[in-house]
């Protein structure tokens, strides 16, 4: 690389590589339906809460469960799913064609100094 290309040049070089452009498909086609996903699950959970209350209040059985906890459980429930398969995905597909990307950048970063 020669020594008069700036870190600010060399970035932009790295985001139009087919490399970073493929890196970013890949992330933005996980990233995308899990939040889709999950903003349709939340609205409709904050959609039940406002317009059917009285099924959020059905207990189930004898119980003091209702539907509603149950569905704010399952709020949580999916927060921790999501986070684990992101994290899976990340170490399994992402990470391993960033690592490589994120070294060069930082051995051009060294050169500069």
């Amino acid at each position: 690389m020669p020594e008069s290309v700036t870190i600010a040049e060399r970035s932009i070089e790295m985001q139009r590589s087919p490399e970073f452009q493929r890196l970013r498909r890949t992330f933005l086609t996980f990233i995308l339906p899990m939040t889709v996903l999950f903003l349709a699950w939340y609205l409709a959970y904050v959609l039940i809460a406002g317009y059917a209350p009285d099924f959020f209040a059905t207990r189930l059985g004898e119980s003091h469960i209702t539907v509603g906890l149950l569905f704010g459980l399952g709020q949580f429930a999916s927060t921790f799913a999501i986070t684990m398969l992101y994290s899976r995905w990340a170490n399994r597909v992402y990470d391993p064609v960033a690592e490589p990307l994120a070294a060069e950048m930082e051995r051009a970063q060294e050169g500069e100094r």
